[in-house]
């Protein structure tokens, strides 16, 4: 759906995403805007009726949000499906990059919410699939996977970590649909979601002279 990294540059940048400007992260600074385009993206054309049944909002307000994501270039009117009584909106990009610093230094209200829905939709995915993972199929449930490891690192190696694991993910068929018809008996769409959370340490407490005792505690990552 969002990937809020760099961009990869050159020959292999994709063609079908966008890169957040000032206008587009306005546009996408609001949790109902964010989920509008990943349904479409994800399960392709729809109409406002259809999508906020999905979303559990009225359909005014989906056709509010739909015209405001139009205006600004994420959404466009599938004129091929619509008819007099219907509208259908279709995505325009596959992908949404957000790589520019000095944007989220110039707009931190915008840049804030419009991350802080990112992570509220991958929190809603993550629960979703564990109320399902019961009644998958045991292939399917084996595959399933929640980690963290506990990592000290610079900046730099954090950033080259990142693109390590960005390099493994694009090793693999990307969930298209040129890719869903030409895949293999038995795929399914997988999403990889990765999250990396600086934690920098608090400044440390003053030593407590007056006191011999030492207090320790358990950290869990």
């Amino acid at each position: 759906m969002t990937d809020a990294l760099k961009r990869p540059d050159g020959p292999n940048a994709e063609e079908d995403s966008v890169v957040l400007d000032a206008k587009g992260l306005r546009a996408l600074a609001h949790p109902v805007r964010v989920q509008l385009v990943g349904l479409l993206r994800k399960y392709g054309p729809s109409t406002a009726t259809r999508l906020a049944e999905r979303l559990g909002v009225n359909s005014g307000t989906a056709s509010y949000h739909l015209r405001q994501l139009g205006a600004a270039g994420f959404v466009e009117e599938d004129a091929e499906r619509g008819n007099a009584r219907e509208r259908w909106w279709r995505s325009v990009h596959r992908t949404t990059w957000f790589n520019d610093p000095d944007l989220a230094d110039r707009e931190p209200e915008a840049t804030l919410a419009y991350l802080q829905s990112v992570a509220a939709i991958y929190t809603l995915r993550t629960q979703q699939t564990l109320n399902e993972l019961q009644t998958m199929p045991r292939a399917w449930r084996d595959t399933f996977d929640m980690s963290d490891w506990a990592l000290r690192l610079t900046p730099e190696e954090t950033a080259a970590l990142r693109r390590e694991l960005k390099t493994v993910i694009t090793r693999y068929r990307r969930d298209t649909p040129e890719a869903a018809a030409s895949a293999p008996e038995g795929a399914e769409r997988v999403a990889v979601i990765t999250h990396l959370l600086p934690e920098l340490d608090a400044p440390a407490a003053p030593a407590l002279h007056s006191s011999p005792q030492t207090a320790t505690g358990a950290e869990t990552s």
